[in-house]
C-alpha cells in the first residue's frame, strides 16, 4: 500500500509541475521580451552611420611604434639620454675575482630543536634521545633520522651527535639542563 502511494504523490507532483511550467512559458515568450526590448531602444545621435572607409584604412595602415615603455607597468621608463651632453670617460677594470664564499664545516640545528634528556631499555638496544620543537617531543635512537633531515649519529652523556643528510656536515647539539621547579 505504501509504494502505491508514492505512485500517487509522484503523478500529482509531475502534473502541478507541468501547468507551472506551462504558465511561466505562455506568459514569457521571446517575442514578448524581443517587443519590449526593441521599444526601450534609444538611437545613439549620429548624423551618418555610414562607413567611414577613409578613415578605416588610415588605422588600418598605421605602424606601431613603441617607445620603450611596457603598457603593462606602472613604472614610468628612464627619460632618454641628452646626445650633446658628455659621457664620463670609460676607467679600464681589472679582472673581476669572484668571492667564493666559505663552505661551513659544521651544520647547525634548528634554534627551535632542544636536546633535552637521554634514557636506554634494559635490552642492550641503542640509547634514546630525548628532543623537543616546541610542543612536540620526540625520540629518537642513534641511526633513526629527525625531520627528515637529520641522522643521529650518537646520543651521548652531554650532547647529541648528528649528520645532516642534504650535505652531510656533522653537528652536536648540547644537552640543555632544565632548572627543577622550585619545591614546596
Amino acid at each position: 500500500m505504501k509504494q502505491k502511494n508514492q505512485v500517487i504523490v509522484l503523478v500529482v507532483l509531475v502534473a502541478v509541475a507541468v501547468l507551472v511550467w506551462g504558465f511561466e512559458l505562455r506568459n514569457h515568450t521571446p517575442a514578448t521580451l524581443t517587443a519590449s526590448f526593441i521599444q526601450d531602444y534609444k538611437p545613439l545621435g549620429e548624423d551618418n552611420p555610414q562607413i567611414r572607409w577613409g578613415e578605416l584604412k588610415r588605422a588600418q595602415e598605421t605602424e606601431y611604434k613603441s617607445n620603450g615603455r611596457n603598457p603593462f607597468s606602472m613604472i614610468a621608463p628612464p627619460p632618454p639620454e641628452d646626445p650633446h651632453k658628455p659621457k664620463p670617460p670609460v676607467v679600464p677594470v681589472g679582472p673581476v675575482v669572484p668571492i667564493v664564499p666559505e663552505k661551513p664545516t659544521r651544520a647547525q640545528a634548528p634554534a627551535n630543536l632542544k636536546f633535552f634528556g637521554y634514557g636506554t631499555i634494559p635490552t642492550g638496544s641503542p640509547r634514546r634521545a630525548f628532543i623537543t620543537d616546541g610542543e612536540d617531543i620526540f625520540i629518537v635512537s642513534e641511526g633513526d633520522t629527525l625531520l627528515g633531515r637529520y641522522r643521529i649519529l650518537k646520543v651521548g652523556n652531554s650532547n647529541l651527535e648528528f649528520q645532516e643528510i642534504s650535505s652531510g656536515l656533522p653537528g652536536t647539539m648540547p644537552l640543555e639542563e632544565q632548572a627543577a621547579p622550585p619545591s614546596a
